[in-house]
């Protein structure tokens, strides 16, 4: 076991690290003595966001509907109802994972309706906006 010390957002910590491969390794301690360890520890404080209100498909998409490829947050809706589009037009913005996901127009038309805001969270297959 090798004591070492952690720095975090400017307050040092001092751990206990069991080195795997080194000769002679002492098996991990019980798991009481961790969650005591655990508890004696400080407690290192994280950002809190507001919770995200979550919207969800509801039934088979109808024609023309545009759909988040995967759950995230809705960053922008880049186009407005009465808009016309060309296919491959860039139509919303949807982000997952600290990454954005351009979301393209698969046909041209006109906007007909948003169905979401920035802001919400979608699941994969929640219909972002529909283009007649």
């Amino acid at each position: 076991m090798k004591k070492l010390r952690v720095t975090v957002e400017g307050k040092s910590y001092e751990v206990l690290v069991e080195m795997l491969d080194e000769a002679g390794a002492v098996a991990a301690p019980p798991r009481a003595a961790v969650q005591a360890a655990a508890i004696q520890s400080a407690p290192v404080s994280a950002p809190v966001s507001a919770p995200v209100a979550s919207v969800s498909a509801k039934g088979p998409a109808a024609a023309g509907d545009i759909q988040s490829p995967l759950a995230g947050k809705v960053v922008s809706i880049d186009v407005q109802v009465g808009q016309a589009v060309a296919a491959g037009a860039q139509v919303a913005t949807v982000e997952a994972m600290k990454m954005n996901t351009y979301i393209y127009a698969s046909n041209a038309g006109t906007v007909a309706a948003i169905l979401v805001n920035a802001g919400d969270g979608v699941e994969e297959g929640t219909a972002l906006l529909r283009i007649a």
